[in-house]
């Protein structure tokens, strides 16, 4: 016979909350791992009646989506919270940002539809700013045209499993030029703004930059800087120039 946990079983999660939260500044070069470590901790420190699963190792019920990928900062992060006790979604959002570092923000907290649709199924696509210093605007403008003309392009990463290769044109569903100010007055930089939708694999913004490169032969003096806007589904509407995402939290 299996062994059983000693004692009652945990309390049933009463209410789901969905949390956008914000990745910036060093926070940016934090792992999803080391994340989802310092967001237990801050439902530790925030006294949050998070509701854990069975088992001998129990586990708060947290639920991530999409999470960015190290070194790119974020202003649309998404994880959903399963708490034990019924808690005013306001108060968590407060609790949850004075427990968390500075850079991981909590920007909202709003209680999940209990017959809705999952997290998961409300975000399909990104919107990206990726930031070349040192390239010119109308050079970075013009090598995202190029990509944009192409059907196809594949680019190869590194992988725990080797080198795989990933079709960076397919994700795109649409781009166009961003403010080029740069935060450095003495460099030019390209600023430019893309819609990715979210295949398996995944296509990261620095599968983006490699395609640009190869198909513009663009060259990246500096290492570019990648944020995510947005993320959410795709609206009805044809892509357009600075299309918008619907807000996976309505």
């Amino acid at each position: 016979m299996s062994r059983q946990p000693e004692g009652p079983p945990p309390p049933p999660v009463v209410q789901r909350l969905r949390v956008h939260y914000t990745k910036r500044g060093r926070l940016r070069f934090i792992s999803h791992r080391d994340f989802a470590r310092a967001f237990e901790r801050a439902l530790h420190r925030s006294g949050v009646p998070i509701a854990f699963s069975a088992g001998f190792s129990p586990h708060p019920k947290v639920s991530y989506a999409g999470a960015a990928p190290t070194g790119a900062a974020s202003e649309a992060e998404y994880l959903e919270i399963g708490l034990a006790e019924r808690s005013d979604p306001e108060s968590v959002r407060e609790a949850l940002d004075a427990a968390l570092p500075a850079g991981l923000d909590v920007v909202r907290v709003v209680a999940a539809e209990p017959d809705g649709p999952a997290l998961a199924d409300r975000i399909e696509a990104s919107t990206w700013r990726i930031r070349l210093p040192g390239v010119a605007p109308e050079t970075g403008e013009a090598a995202l045209a190029s990509f944009l003309a192409l059907d196809e392009l594949k680019v190869e990463r590194a992988t725990k499993q080797g080198p795989r290769e990933v079709d960076a044109r397919a994700a795109i569903v649409a781009g166009w030029p961003g403010d080029p100010r740069s935060e450095a007055d003495s460099l030019p930089c390209a600023t430019l703004e893309v819609v990715v939708r979210h295949l398996t694999p995944a296509v990261r913004p620095d599968d983006v930059v490699t395609a640009l490169r190869r198909a513009a032969g663009l060259s990246t003096p500096a290492a570019p800087v990648a944020t995510r806007l947005a993320q959410g589904l795709l609206d009805a509407a044809p892509p357009q120039a600075a299309m918008q995402l619907v807000d996976p939290l309505g």
